[in-house]
């Protein structure tokens, strides 16, 4: 007899505290006595009293004088008393506690930005609020953290924010909201950026003093829907709802079916239409949309300007040696900076020469010192993680039951999380960053490559476009090759310049006489040891180029999602979308070898 599966967790959620745990937790016993038990509260918005220095009721808790009755988790760290009743608890923290800092029994404070597992939930948070920095607000280190967390696999189930996200309500159906809910204050077009990439199931926020539940929305390169609610002030006198109840099942755990379910009030993004309902003077500026919106996604993630944060450390580097974001990341990339930080020196220190913490800072602000070097690690362990790449066949890491055919230079396999079947990846058989650095020899395979290639696609009726992005932070070359039906061949060259446009720039054509041939030979003269670019070899031949300067910030799925918006499979654009089982993986294998043989040029 099959185990029953365990009940999903629930969750009461509750919007701006003020202050008023009293009257706050009298309502979650009465709510976890009457229809509990429920596992965890989390609060958004203030969570402190905006009333001068005063403490509201939160000393009470943290004295020991009232005890919180379930475990309760809080992001809103602001309010003139906050700094002074968190110090203590801010003094004792050491390092990053993803899962909060513990103010007093059962009660967690969700500090910066992090991810963490709640009873099986993928939970992310950004603690304080917009403003100009200091005890309270946001930094853009929280910011970019969650922007490296938004490329790392998996669903993230809740999403918990202070503001609203700018442009929540475009395409909802606002005609009996309360008027707080199209009031331009309060809302946050950073936390719209967010979310829109990281996409969760549920973003829950605070600050407006209204209840709303928005309806089901899609995202954009995602199966899965978003439902934001935004909750009212603990005992506002509008009786506006300021507790909710959710119990969902961890994404983890769910099949894909329920995963890809669509309700049937379900809206386009909000974050993909034009601006019509909040007349936010802080909402990011979007284009119009049209009928060829499907084809592409609007890149909500705006470049920054000026030299600032080019300057400033990655974290996600600094600390671990790898950023998801690669050339896409806002901020440095220093290994230096990494080997004082695995030392134990302070990234405060590392990223501005000072730490705000000061002596209470439990990490050493100095680049030399036994403080600084008692934790170090072997250079060498450092060498062998860098030198790990999911593409070199000598390398543990690399899926070998995804390889279709291996030449002298060059070897070819499925792609993993395929856009369509037959997806192919050309992949030097030496580590090279790119297929342009390549050696005349290993460059003519790669042609009888690419020629047997367009013969296999050709008798299914389908054609090739090849792309490859070249980027300093590649660590390994692949040009990709996906078929896509010839009756839609034509489109390509169209599809590929109405992307370039809406991205802001233009493709020159390498080739107008369309020889690929000697397209190449003149990327390859274009491609310098310190270039970065973006080009697609159409089915005519032609190759369409972008040079990538310094400070654009290029997505590095830009093909893959062109082609999906091309081929009308939005959904497919992100490839963790697509991952088969191993199983199916090398039957696809098999499939595809048993009709390219008669093509391969390695057989």
């Amino acid at each position: 007899m099959a185990a029953t599966p365990p009940a999903p967790p629930r969750i009461l959620l509750a919007g701006d505290a003020h202050g008023r745990l009293h009257q706050l937790f009298k309502r979650v016993k009465s709510v976890n006595q009457s229809t509990g038990p429920f596992h965890a509260l989390l609060c958004v918005g203030q969570f402190f009293s905006p009333d001068g220095d005063a403490e509201g009721d939160v000393a009470d808790y943290i004295d020991g004088r009232a005890a919180v009755p379930i475990p309760t988790y809080f992001t809103g760290d602001y309010g003139p008393a906050a700094p002074r009743l968190l110090s203590k608890a801010a003094a004792a923290a050491r390092g990053f506690s993803p899962d909060g800092i513990e103010i007093c029994p059962n009660l967690f404070w969700l500090r910066g930005s992090n991810r963490f597992t709640l009873h099986g939930l993928s939970v992310v948070y950004l603690s304080g609020k917009k403003g100009p920095g200091g005890p309270g607000c946001y930094s853009q280190d929280d910011v970019d953290a969650l922007r490296a967390l938004a490329e790392e696999p998996g669903i993230v189930d809740l999403f918990l924010t202070n503001e609203w996200p700018s442009g929540v309500v475009n395409g909802a159906d606002t005609s009996n909201v309360p008027n707080q809910v199209l009031d331009p204050h309060g809302y946050d077009p950073v936390v719209a950026e967010l979310v829109a990439e990281i996409k969760p199931r549920y973003h829950i926020a605070g600050t407006k003093g209204v209840f709303f539940s928005r309806e089901p929305y899609l995202n954009d390169s995602a199966a899965h829907v978003t439902r934001f609610i935004g909750l009212a002030n603990v005992g506002n006198k509008e009786k506006q709802k300021f507790i909710h109840a959710i119990s969902p099942t961890p994404a983890s755990t769910m099949s894909s079916a329920d995963i890809n379910a669509r309700p049937p009030n379900a809206t386009l993004s909000p974050y993909i239409v034009p601006v019509k309902s909040v007349p936010s003077e802080e909402a990011t500026k979007r284009p119009p949309e049209n009928n060829d919106a499907q084809y592409w996604r609007y890149d909500v993630k705006r470049q920054r300007q000026g030299e600032a944060e080019g300057s400033r450390l990655c974290f996600k580097f600094t600390s671990s040696g790898s950023c998801p974001r690669g050339s896409k990341c806002h901020f440095r990339h220093d290994e230096e900076a990494m080997e004082h930080y695995s030392r134990n020196v302070c990234f405060d220190f590392l990223n501005k020469g000072k730490c705000e913490r000061g002596p209470e800072c439990k990490f050493a602000h100095s680049l030399s010192g036994e403080s600084a070097a008692k934790d170090a690690r072997p250079r060498s362990e450092r060498r062998r993680v860098e030198s790990s790449c999911w593409f070199c066949l000598s390398s543990p890491d690399v899926e070998s039951h995804l390889v279709i055919s291996i030449g002298e230079g060059y070897y070819c396999a499925l792609a993993k999380g395929p856009l369509v079947p037959n997806h192919v990846l050309m992949i030097p058989v030496e580590h090279c960053p790119n297929t342009l650095m390549m050696a005349p020899e290993a460059e003519a395979e790669l042609g009888r490559y690419k020629n047997a290639l367009g013969k296999y696609f050709e008798k299914q009726g389908n054609a090739a476009v090849y792309f490859e992005w070249v980027s300093q932070q590649t660590r390994h070359a692949n040009l990709q090759a996906v078929p896509v039906p010839s009756s839609k061949a034509d489109a390509v060259k169209k599809i590929f310049y109405l992307a370039a446009k809406r991205l802001g720039f233009e493709f020159s054509v390498v080739n107008p006489d369309g020889d690929g041939t000697q397209g190449r030979d003149l990327l390859r003269s274009q491609c310098g040891d310190k270039s970065s670019l973006f080009y697609v070899e159409l089915p005519e031949g032609r190759i369409l180029l972008h040079k990538i300067d310094g400070a654009e910030k290029f997505p590095a799925q830009f093909g893959r999602e062109v082609l999906a918006g091309l081929l009308s499979m939005a959904d497919r654009a992100d490839w963790r979308n697509c991952k088969l089982s191993k199983e199916e993986e090398i039957q696809m294998v098999d499939d595809f070898k048993r009709g390219f043989r008669e093509f391969d040029p390695a057989e």
